[in-house]
């Protein structure tokens, strides 16, 4: 965990000095003074809604599984994405999963299965969303090369939990013969664990709850991009919607990398990188980065901070228990 953290600030660090460097830092400050707050709100409000639709989609998905209520659906996703934040090397993204089981009668590992299907609906909308944008916006090579391998990427890890679903039996066969390989009394243990895990998929076998899934997905995303367009006009940056869409997907492919908590670095670096494709400025490119962070990871903040009380854990008790290498496998089933 210390040698994730530590890595995680070397590659913030560099990616800080890139974004800073060669940066008029009276025109930042003189940028952010001149920021028009209507607009501000507009997208912070956008960017609440972001974070109820989502504790509402994963509520869909967790519905084969076992129904839960909106409120602890909220409570969870918000200290959860707190987690996410403030644990580096992307370590948080259990955090949900961990909560959820300990409130409910579910398993973490069926929970875990649940964020899977969240995560590629959402790679998957995203990437969507991309190459409709680059169809009427000549893009960079490297931009559009990135996308395809994470689409396929995506769209792998789609066929992998299909497989799972329909082809249960076939798909632990072929798992046995690995599994029995393994020392002690892993075999069993993990048997026990892939089984719950692919509960979690359960959804992907209702027809229905999939096209619903599939608009709520599109539904965020489009929220998503339609507060980084609002914010545009908070500091008269005159680009197009596709644009947001693009800078968009740059910005989550950035946040990818493993870097310090809270996306320090990478979301700065990037950001500035997709504005500055678009002919703006980097002074004005950082000048909005740093108020998209700020307005994007203070939301997550406020609201994990009030639903803390109703999650039984402390940070240093989800970052023991998720720490696998002095966690016993049993923690997960």
């Amino acid at each position: 965990m210390f040698k994730k953290l530590i890595l995680g600030i070397l590659i913030s660090s560099l990616l800080i000095y890139l974004t800073f460097r060669g940066i008029d830092f009276k025109g930042v400050t003189s940028g952010l003074k001149a920021a028009k707050p209507f607009y501000l709100v507009c997208a912070l409000c956008l960017l609440i809604l972001i974070q109820v639709l989502r504790s509402y989609r994963w509520g869909i998905i967790l519905n084969p599984v076992k129904r839960v209520d909106q409120f602890s659906l909220f409570s969870v996703t918000s200290a959860g994405f707190l987690a996410v934040v403030a644990i580096p090397a992307r370590i948080g993204e259990l955090a949900r999963p961990y909560l959820l089981s300990t409130q409910k009668d579910i398993k973490m590992t069926s929970a875990v299965g649940t964020i899977l299907v969240e995560r590629v609906f959402d790679s998957l909308t995203i990437l969507l969303a991309f190459f409709i944008v680059v169809s009427f916006s000549p893009l960079p090579p490297w931009l559009i090369k990135t996308s395809i391998i994470f689409l396929f990427i995506s769209l792998a890890f789609l066929s992998l939990i299909t497989l799972c679903i329909y082809k249960r039996d076939y798909s632990l066969r072929i798992l046995t013969p690995l599994l029995k390989k393994l020392p002690g009394e892993s075999y069993p243990k993990l048997m026990v664990m892939i089984n719950h895990l692919i509960d979690g998929f359960k959804i992907i076998s209702h027809g229905k709850l999939i096209l619903f899934l599939a608009f709520l997905s599109i539904l965020i995303w489009v929220i998503d991009a339609s507060a980084i367009y609002v914010l545009f006009f908070a500091f008269d940056i005159d680009l197009p919607l596709s644009a947001a869409f693009v800078l968009m997907v740059i910005i989550i492919l950035g946040i990818t990398i493993p870097t310090a908590p809270g996306f320090i670095g990478n979301w700065h670096f990037f950001c500035v990188l997709g504005l500055t494709l678009f002919g703006i400025p980097k002074t004005d490119a950082l000048t909005y980065a740093i108020v998209l962070h700020f307005l994007s990871i203070g939301i997550i903040v406020v609201l994990g901070l009030i639903f803390l009380p109703f999650n039984k854990f402390s940070f240093l008790d989800i970052r023991q228990k998720l720490n696998f290498k002095n966690s016993s496998s049993c923690f997960f089933i």
